[in-house]
C-alpha cells in the first residue's frame, strides 16, 4: 500500500471515530466514558472511499469483493498495523513519538538502501556481462577488419590519431598557447575588418576533425554528399555525390577553366562558396603568387566542405573505410589532403603532416598520390623512429618495403637515433636484437648507390672526401637500371635532402661508404649480386610512377610576379586570337605563338594550358618551308 493511500485510510478512520462519537452523543445525550469506549469499536457501516484510490491498490478490491463489512474492517485494520510497522506516521502530540518515528525512518531508509544496493549489484552483474559480450563481439569485428586490411595491403599501423590532425594543437606545443591564441585573435579581427558592405552574421560552424572552421565562413550549403557503395571483407567503400546545383557549378567551372578565366571562377565561388575545384584553383593561384597563408585558408575551407559531406558510416580514422581514387568525384579530396599535408610540412607541423599522410594511404591502398614516398620523411621529422620500423615490418606481408630507396635509407636514419637513445638509457638488450645503423646504411648504399651520387650534388656535401668516394667506380658510375627506380630516387633526393645536412648523419654516411668500398675491393662479385637484386626488384621497363611529379615533393615553389598574373584575371578575347576564316589564313598567323626562352617556367606552364597558345609552330613551319624549297 502506498503512503498516500495509507494517509487517506487513517483519515477515514479518524472521521469514522468522530462520526460515531457524535451520533452517540446526540442519541444518548451524554455518557462521556461509555461513548469513549464505544468510539474505539468499529462502525457497522462500510467506510467511504475515494474511487481513485482503487487505482493505487488493485489487489485490495479483489480481496474485498464478496466479504462482509466486518471482514472488510478487519482487513483494513490488519493492513494499517502492517503499515505502521513499515512506514512511520507523524504524531505531533508527543515528542517521544517523534523520536521513535525518526528512528523508524532511519531504519526504514537503511533497509531501503540495503535493498537498493542489492538490486544494483544484481543489475551491475548483468550490465558487466552484457558489456563483456559487446566488447568481445567488437574485438572480433576489429580483428576481422584488421585481417581484411592486411589482405588489401594495409594494416592497423595506419590508424590515425585525430588529436594530432589539427595544426593548432601542434603549434601550441611548439610556440605555446598564448602566442597561438593572440595570433588567432589578431587574424579574426583582421578578417572582420576586411568585410565591407552590410553586416555579416557570425555563427558557430559545426566541428570537424581535419580543420578548425572559422566563424565568418559561410554556412555549409549541403551541395555535396557521400554514398556507401558496398561493404566487402569488413571494409566500407564510399563515393562522393554531386547535387544538381553543384553539377551546374561544375559545368561553369569547366567552361571557365578551358578559357583560363579566374574572374569567372571567382564568380562561381560568389554563388557557390564551397565548390571544391574552384577553391583548389585559387589555392594554387595563391601559392604561386607567394601568399601561402591565403592558400592554406582556402584549403582549410575546402577540407571543411568535404568533411561536412561525410556519410554517417564513414569513419576513416578507424582504418575500415575506402575512398577509391578511380571515381572522379573522390579525386578532389585526395588533392586537397595532399596540398594540406605539404602546407603543414612548410609550417613545421610534421606530426600533423604524418597523420594526414597516414590518412591518405589508408583511404586507398593503391596510393594514387604517392604517400608511401614521403611518409618516412614525415615520421623522421616528427621523431617517430620506432613507428617507422613497425610500419616497414607490418605494412606489407611480403616484407619488400625496405627495397624502396626512401625506406632503405630512412631505416638506417631511424636506427641511428634509436641507438643514440638506447645508449643514453644504458639498455643493450634491444641493440643486439636488430641490425645496427651502420649495417643498414651499408645495405642501402649497396642497393641504391645512385642516391649517394645525387645527394652529394643536391645537399650539397662539400668535403673533399666525397669527391674521392665518388671516384670509385661503384659510386661514380652508378646507374638505376630501370626508369621506375630512377624516378623513385629522384623523388627521394628531392624530398629528403635536407635531412642529410646534419653532421652526424654525414659521418654515418661517410663511414658506411668507406666500408662498402673496402668490402668491394675484397670481393668484386658482391657488387654484381646487389645489381641482380636491384634489377629483380624493379624489373619493369616503363616508369610505373610517371603520374607522380618530382616537383610535387619539392619544398621550392616557383612564384609568378603579380604583373604576369594579371593576364589570367581577364577573360580571353577569342575573336582577336582566332581569325574569322581560319582555313584560308596563313598557318604562321593562324595561332598566336609565344617564345619560351628567358621566361618564367611557372608562367609558361600556366600559359600552355590555354587552348589557343602554341609554342614553336613558327619555327617548325619555317623548317618545313625550307625543306620544300630545297
Amino acid at each position: 500500500m502506498s503512503a498516500r493511500l495509507l494517509r487517506r485510510v487513517l483519515k477515514e478512520q479518524d472521521e469514522q471515530r468522530l462520526g460515531s462519537s457524535n451520533v452517540q452523543q446526540d442519541a444518548g445525550g451524554g455518557g462521556g466514558d461509555e461513548t469513549g469506549e464505544e468510539s474505539d469499536s468499529p462502525v457497522a457501516g462500510a467506510p467511504s472511499r475515494n474511487l481513485f484510490d482503487l487505482l493505487d491498490n488493485q489487489g485490495y478490491e479483489e480481496d474485498t469483493v464478496g466479504d462482509s463489512t466486518e471482514d472488510i474492517i478487519e482487513k483494513q485494520q490488519s493492513v494499517i498495523r502492517k503499515a505502521y510497522d513499515a512506514v512511520p506516521v507523524m504524531n505531533y502530540k508527543s515528542k517521544k513519538k517523534k523520536k521513535k518515528n525518526k528512528e523508524i525512518q532511519k531504519s526504514a531508509k537503511f533497509k531501503d538502501e540495503e535493498s537498493l544496493d542489492s538490486i544494483l549489484e544484481e543489475l551491475s552483474i548483468d550490465v558487466k556481462a552484457s558489456h563483456e559480450n559487446r566488447c568481445h563481439s567488437a574485438t572480433e569485428q576489429n580483428e576481422n577488419v584488421i585481417d581484411a586490411t592486411k589482405k588489401q595491403g594495409g594494416s592497423s599501423i595506419l590508424k590515425v590519431d585525430s588529436k594530432y590532425l589539427k595544426v593548432e594543437n601542434e603549434l601550441r606545443k611548439i610556440f605555446g598557447s598564448r602566442v597561438v591564441s593572440s595570433f588567432e585573435n589578431n587574424e579574426i579581427g583582421g578578417n572582420l575588418r576586411q568585410m565591407h558592405g552590410g553586416r555579416r552574421a557570425i555563427h558557430n560552424p559545426r566541428r570537424t576533425i581535419l580543420v578548425t572552421p572559422s566563424s565568418f565562413w559561410p554556412r555549409w550549403d549541403g551541395s555535396l554528399s557521400m554514398e556507401l557503395i558496398e561493404t566487402k571483407d569488413g571494409l566500407h567503400y564510399f563515393r562522393y555525390l554531386h547535387s544538381a546545383a553543384y553539377s551546374h557549378a561544375q559545368e561553369a567551372f569547366e567552361a571557365a577553366k578551358s578559357a583560363n578565366d579566374l574572374n569567372a571562377i571567382a564568380s562561381i565561388l560568389a554563388h557557390y562558396p564551397y565548390h571544391i575545384e574552384s577553391l583548389l584553383t585559387f589555392a594554387e593561384v595563391f601559392k604561386f603568387s607567394g601568399d601561402h597563408q591565403s592558400s592554406a585558408d582556402v584549403l582549410a575551407k575546402c577540407l571543411f566542405a568535404l568533411e561536412c559531406a561525410w556519410h554517417p558510416l564513414f569513419t576513416p580514422m578507424q582504418g575500415n573505410c575506402q575512398l577509391k581514387y578511380i571515381h572522379d568525384t573522390n579525386k578532389p579530396f585526395f588533392t586537397a589532403l595532399f596540398c594540406h599535408m605539404k602546407n603543414l610540412d612548410r609550417r613545421g607541423c610534421h606530426r600533423s603532416a604524418l597523420e594526414v599522410c597516414k590518412l591518405l594511404l589508408s583511404l586507398d591502398y593503391d596510393d594514387p598520390k604517392g604517400a608511401l614516398l614521403c611518409i618516412d620523411y614525415f615520421s623522421l621529422r616528427a621523431e617517430e623512429y620506432r613507428w617507422l620500423e613497425e610500419f616497414v615490418d607490418e605494412y606489407r606481408s611480403d616484407n619488400s618495403l625496405w627495397m624502396f630507396p626512401n625506406f632503405s635509407y630512412s631505416l638506417a636514419f631511424a636506427r641511428f637515433f634509436i641507438e643514440h637513445d638506447l645508449s643514453s638509457s644504458s639498455n643493450s638488450t634491444e641493440q643486439t636484437e636488430k641490425a645496427s645503423s651502420t649495417d643498414l646504411m651499408k645495405q642501402a648504399l649497396m642497393l641504391h648507390p645512385l642516391v649517394l651520387q645525387k645527394l652529394v650534388v643536391k645537399a650539397p656535401l662539400k668535403e673533399s672526401l666525397w669527391t674521392q668516394i665518388l671516384k670509385n667506380s661503384f659510386f661514380g658510375s652508378a646507374k638505376a637500371g630501370s626508369p621506375t627506380l630512377e624516378h623513385l630516387i629522384s623523388i627521394y633526393v628531392e624530398r629528403s635532402y635536407l635531412i642529410w645536412r646534419l653532421p652526424e648523419l654525414q659521418n654515418l654516411l661517410k663511414e658506411a661508404a668507406l666500408q662498402v668500398i673496402e668490402s668491394f675491393k675484397a670481393s668484386s662479385s658482391e657488387a654484381k649480386d646487389w645489381a641482380c637484386v636491384r634489377k629483380e626488384a624493379f624489373s619493369s621497363e616503363r616508369n610505373e610512377y610517371s603520374h607522380l611529379l618530382v616537383s610535387d615533393f619539392s619544398d621550392t615553389i616557383p612564384t609568378i610576379p603579380p604583373e604576369e598574373l594579371r593576364q589570367f584575371m581577364v577573360g580571353p578575347h577569342l575573336d582577336e586570337i582566332h581569325p574569322a576564316d581560319e582555313g584560308d589564313a596563313n598557318p604562321q598567323t593562324a595561332h598566336a605563338t609565344h617564345e619560351v626562352a628567358g621566361r618564367n617556367a611557372a608562367v609558361v606552364f600556366l600559359e600552355s594550358l590555354l587552348p589557343w597558345v602554341h609554342y614553336g609552330e613558327r619555327q617548325a613551319h619555317a623548317e618545313d618551308h625550307d625543306q620544300n624549297i630545297q
